[in-house]
């Protein structure tokens, strides 16, 4: 007997239950073997909320992680590849993932910067591009960066110490974390904003 399928409009069950039970087992993993800390950063932040939005078919949510994670995950992905097969970094950011004082299995679980682009791509499909969505990613990204700068200077996240292409810090830390936020915001954000609204359809407003 085949399975429903959700209208459109709405994620269907199996999509949301999976994002359950995603963040049940890739939340006590990542908590326990690089801290709490871990959360500040944009990558992980978006696994959160994009697992938040197929849950509670959030246009928004959805809208703002695909935004923020498309071109970060593509570019994540092909860093992975080029050090696994060339044995140097394009931009770094991976290295982790070669590091064998992690557990393998928990290591694997980075691999969701692979599938990220197409499970916001296929949601959106579903949902439509809300264009609201820019704006919240606005506004998380200074709160990311803000808060990586609390955390061990070692592990950079989100680069808020080093930046991945000149590799070293831009100037003092407010220099720096500005001019890593307008970034992202206009080199990575804008873009892939302006791409979705030319390929994937509005969000219909309720009527």
């Amino acid at each position: 007997m085949a399975c429903p399928r959700a209208p459109a409009g709405k994620i269907p069950d199996y999509a949301r239950w999976s994002a359950l039970l995603w963040l049940f087992i890739w939340v006590p993993a990542y908590w326990r073997t690089w801290g709490p800390s871990t959360f500040v950063q944009l990558c992980d932040i978006a696994v959160l909320l994009t697992c938040i939005g197929l849950w509670t078919h959030s246009a928004l949510l959805i809208s703002s992680q695909a935004i923020s994670s498309i071109l970060i995950d593509l570019a994540w992905a092909l860093d992975a590849a080029w050090r696994f097969l060339s044995g140097r970094h394009l931009t770094g950011g991976t290295e982790y993932l070669f590091d064998p004082q992690y557990p393998l299995w928990v290591r694997l679980l980075s691999l969701y910067h692979v599938a990220m682009p197409l499970v916001l791509i296929w949601a959106l499909l579903r949902l439509g591009y809300d264009r609201r969505g820019l704006h919240l990613q606005c506004a998380i990204v200074p709160l990311s960066f803000v808060a990586a700068r609390f955390t061990s200077p070692q592990k950079n996240m989100d680069f808020a110490f080093t930046d991945p292409f000149i590799h070293r810090s831009w100037g003092p830390v407010p220099v720096h974390v500005t001019i890593s936020i307008l970034f992202m915001i206009f080199v990575v954000y804008y873009p892939t904003a302006l791409l979705l609204r030319r390929f994937i359809p509005a969000k219909k407003t309720d009527s």
